[in-house]
């Protein structure tokens, strides 16, 4: 079975604003991901510039299959 994590987060941006997720979630490798990885992920995921702090809350690891297609077009990573 796949790995996900789901996780609320919490982005400030250096130029002000900010962005908030609740029970976001995204495929992972393995069986867990760190806090520090996950925020990089985020903000490459979502290709978001000039950001500063990045908080991540409620995170968990969940089986479920992978939603994204692989670079062959299947379903997974």
């Amino acid at each position: 079975m796949d790995k996900r994590v789901q996780f609320d987060f919490e982005i400030k941006f250096t130029n002000g604003g900010g962005l908030q997720g609740q029970e976001f979630r995204l495929d992972i490798e393995g069986d867990d991901i760190s806090d520090e990885e996950l925020a990089h992920y985020i903000v490459d995921d979502l290709r978001l510039l000039m950001v500063g702090e990045v908080k991540i809350f409620n995170k968990k690891i969940i089986n479920e299959t992978h939603k994204r297609k692989s670079a062959d077009g299947n379903s997974g990573r």
